[in-house]
């Protein structure tokens, strides 16, 4: 018997009145007693759609075997899915170089979880020892130190928001506010009605499964107006020398800031590729983040349907009858959905049915289209039974929010996924 660790699992968190929203990636380390294998060894049967642009109406779907372009180093890098730091499953990583605002005082970090369904830059401490001295801090307007509880699935991470130039490939996003994971005592962090949300203080590798997490979802600002106008509003507060910390507003331009909305030219939305991986997993994946989308020869918008979202990357589906609201979001390991199949244990939120289940769901955008999104769930103790592998299609599991399908990192693998940015005179939209 051996004992694989899945994490971080499910996805959407928290949402709000005021549309505050903070989501993806659940930070929760699931352990599965894996017995023995099984399981089909055959191409992906996910599919995706792939004609069609733009306007509304119609639709389509195809295989989904896209293979990723060459990261240029330009704008397009590499994206690994691999052992990580932790030996978690289904994380995409990216490098991210950190440096003080307007200098060369910089640190290359790597393994960031990328995640298209949070918005900005968040470091853990430990990770950026060498810079995280040189990052300016932001004081509040009663002079205290900005801080921020940012909420996931399972809990949130706390610590201090500081200005960095952000850089990755040639692309550089100036003097933009950061949150840095763990920096201050976690027991400066509120509590109670309107503190921190309820969960685990996420700080360290163990818990996140990366160094950090770069939010590139559609947002630009992890809050927006919300935070701006009112104190209360449960992620920004003003410490007095780390400790005392009070609810504050924050002007957006101090709020923790999606990177690549602040590039100079390639601000306008970015383009996931990841290879094909068999429904049976793979060791390891290679792909490319591009930066932009119809600025550069390697980010045309061609070959796709586009499907209008809303600021947070929602739009509509439909699963087995029932409408949901659905995004995609790499920064969850599997696909997130409620169905009856059974679970791998009364503790694991995976899915193990007794054979590899052929299924598809449609996703209807803003403007009228549609694609159907086939896809396969295989058992999640058999696909970690031969242990070595950490990049799956088919993995599932059980989504706790009535009315929600989560598209995780499973189905990016073998798609070019755009995510268009919420941008004046361009509404949001996912695109495959």
């Amino acid at each position: 018997m051996r004992r694989t660790t899945l994490g971080p699992g499910a996805a959407s968190s928290s949402r709000t009145g005021n549309a505050v929203r903070w989501f993806s990636a659940l930070f929760l380390a699931l352990t599965l007693a894996a017995c023995g294998g099984g399981g089909d060894d055959h191409s992906s049967s996910s599919g995706g759609s792939s004609s069609g642009s733009g306007g509304s109406g119609g639709g389509s779907s195809s295989t989904a075997n896209a293979q990723p372009t060459a990261a240029n180093g330009t704008n397009a890098v590499p994206i690994t899915v691999d052992a990580g730091v932790a030996n978690f499953v289904n994380i995409p990583n990216v490098s991210v170089t950190v440096c003080a605002p307007g200098t060369n005082v910089c640190q290359t970090i790597d393994h960031i979880q990328l995640d298209t369904a949070s918005f900005g830059l968040r470091i853990l401490n430990s990770a950026a020892q060498s810079v995280i001295g040189s990052l300016p801090k932001i004081s509040t307007a009663n002079g205290g130190q900005l801080a921020e509880c940012a909420g996931f699935a399972d809990g949130y991470t706390w610590g201090t928001v500081r200005q960095a130039d952000v850089r990755m490939g040639t692309e550089v996003a100036s003097a933009v506010p950061v949150q840095i994971i763990g920096d201050l005592d976690a027991s400066a962090a509120p509590t109670g009605l309107n503190g921190c949300p309820s969960g685990n203080d996420e700080n360290s590798t163990a818990d996140i499964g990366a160094n950090g997490i770069l939010g590139i979802g559609p947002a630009t600002y992890d809050c927006g107006t919300n935070c701006a106008t009112t104190a209360q509003n449960s992620m920004y507060f003003s410490c007095a020398n780390g400790t005392n910390c009070t609810g504050t507003t924050v002007p957006v331009v101090q709020q923790v800031t999606n990177p690549v909305t602040k590039f100079p030219v390639d601000n306008n939305g970015v383009i996931l590729q990841l290879p094909p991986v068999p429904d049976t997993g793979a060791a390891s994946a290679t792909g490319t983040l591009v930066f932009g989308i119809g600025t550069q020869s390697n980010n045309a918008l061609t070959g796709v349907t586009k499907l209008g979202t809303d600021t947070f990357g929602d739009l509509t589906g439909t699963y087995k009858g029932a409408t949901l609201q659905t995004f995609f979001d790499s920064g969850s390991n599997g696909l997130f959905f409620q169905d009856n199949f059974p679970l791998c244990s009364s503790s694991s939120v995976f899915y193990c049915p007794s054979s590899e289940q052929s299924l598809s769901a449609t996703v209807k955008g803003s403007g009228g289209n549609t694609a159907t999104v086939p896809f396969s769930v295989v058992s999640a103790r058999t696909l970690t039974s031969g242990g070595g592998k950490y990049a799956f299609n088919s993995l599932a599991g059980h989504l706790g929010m009535t009315g929600y399908f989560d598209f995780g990192l499973p189905f990016f693998f073998g798609r070019h996924v755009y995510v268009g940015y919420d941008l004046p005179n361009s509404p949001p939209y996912v695109a495959f």
